[in-house]
């Protein structure tokens, strides 16, 4: 319930008399004829009057909106009580009135946390989500995403999540903690399934083993009999009939097996030609069939809007620079510092600079914008003083060998360039 609600008819009530005091029966009311109004007398009191009626009115607007930010903030601290007690429903609707007034990354944090509280994990992840967009930079919600991914089965984007705030908190225990957890689980979830599959074939050698100790009894039942009984002659004359059949089979399969064996030296020479020419003919479909896939997740990629977005999407291309080449086009090159805000990491700068490398001599003018742009992301400079000796000379060797091949047109531009991002001659 809105804790202010019942104070705002009074207090619009007021402002209304207010404003009808300053004409004395109402804005809209015209006055009688013949009759001197306060906006006929334009004298010093009089229009003191005016202006002091209009200053309480314009106080008392600015009180309702201050009141609405109010009501916000105490419908999150009174959720949060009821979180202590551990009345999580209550809180959650408290949360929301929250939000209704005023949506915050905080309110939706927190309303994320109620939800993980009672189990409703998807719920929990979408308001992460939410407040992610309104402050890519809040860890908490990056950490309860990464709760409600791993309960949703979501192992690889939990991961995600953690990874990413440690980037933007590397001394943050808690999260180092819970990615350590995460990474634990992942290689157990791998090794239940590795154990799987050699459980399944273990007990496939252990059917087939049974099957050998099973023939290898019957063959030799005739030491188990005794041959001074009838009845044990003619058992021991009958398992000898059987060896000589099963003998006699064995000589067969053997002679068999010579014969496909000759029959395979005879095909070698051309069995290995259509090898290889069935070899070939699969690398050609794999092939196609790569560029298909490529082709189509070209059409699914779409431009990022904060800087977690944008390393999901790259890690997730990973080894296919024309894919990561095709992010970077659909992300514009001045949305570039509003993205990466704070949260640009070297080897990510390095790793874009080489991906416009690919496509720097096909269209210059859109690798010069992605270079200028990058400089006027925050802390560019501190980024550029820490890069490793060995990014240092992979900037370099790019820049000499591609970047200084650029046309007279962007000569000067790429000469100020290579000083901002400290290449040396």
């Amino acid at each position: 319930m809105n804790l202010f609600s019942k104070d705002l008819p009074a207090q619009r009530h007021s402002m209304n008399s207010a404003s009808q005091h300053s004409n004395g029966t109402g804005v809209n009311e015209k006055p009688p004829m013949g009759k001197t109004t306060a906006l006929d007398n334009l004298g010093s009191g009089r229009q003191y009057d005016y202006m002091k009626n209009y200053d309480a009115i314009h106080h008392l607007s600015d009180g309702l909106m201050e009141e609405e930010a109010v009501d916000a903030n105490s419908e999150k601290e009174l959720g949060n009580e009821f979180f202590k007690q551990k009345k999580f429903n209550e809180a959650i609707d408290c949360y929301s009135r929250s939000i209704a007034f005023s949506p915050t990354a905080v309110a939706y944090a927190n309303r994320a946390m109620a939800y993980i509280k009672i189990k409703r994990f998807q719920e929990a992840e979408n308001d992460c989500t939410e407040a992610l967009n309104l402050d890519d930079r809040y860890i908490k919600a990056y950490s309860r995403r990464s709760t409600a991914r791993k309960e949703l089965g979501k192992l690889k984007e939990s991961i995600d999540d953690t990874s990413f705030a440690l980037r933007l908190e590397p001394h943050n225990q808690e999260i180092k903690k819970q990615h350590a957890e995460l990474k634990s689980l992942l290689e157990k979830e791998i090794l239940k399934k590795a154990s799987g599959v050699t459980g399944g074939s273990s007990q496939g050698v252990q059917r087939e083993g049974k099957l050998k100790v099973e023939k290898s009894k019957s063959i030799h039942k005739v030491q188990s009999v005794s041959p001074s009984s009838p009845a044990g002659v003619a058992e021991v004359l009958k398992d000898n009939s059987k060896d000589r059949e099963g003998g006699a089979e064995t000589s067969m399969e053997v002679e068999s097996s010579r014969l496909r064996t000759h029959r395979a030296d005879m095909n070698t020479s051309f069995g290995n030609v259509k090898i290889q020419e069935l070899k070939a003919s699969v690398q050609e479909l794999a092939a196609r069939a790569a560029n298909l896939a490529k082709a189509e997740a070209a059409k699914n990629i779409s431009p990022p809007n904060s800087a977690y977005q944008f390393e999901v999407s790259w890690r997730g291309l990973s080894g296919d620079r024309t894919l990561q080449a095709h992010l970077l086009k659909v992300t514009p090159a001045t949305a570039l510092p509003g993205i990466f805000k704070n949260a640009l990491s070297a080897p990510m700068l390095v790793d874009i600079i080489r991906c416009i490398a690919t496509f720097f001599t096909e269209d210059m003018d859109l690798g010069v914008k992605y270079l200028e742009n990058l400089t006027k992301v925050p802390r560019f400079d501190m980024i550029i003083m820490c890069l490793s000796p060995s990014d240092k000379a992979d900037l370099r060797k790019i820049w000499d060998e591609v970047f200084s091949k650029g046309t007279s047109d962007y000569a000067q531009n790429l000469g100020n360039l290579r000083l901002k991002y400290g290449v040396k001659r």
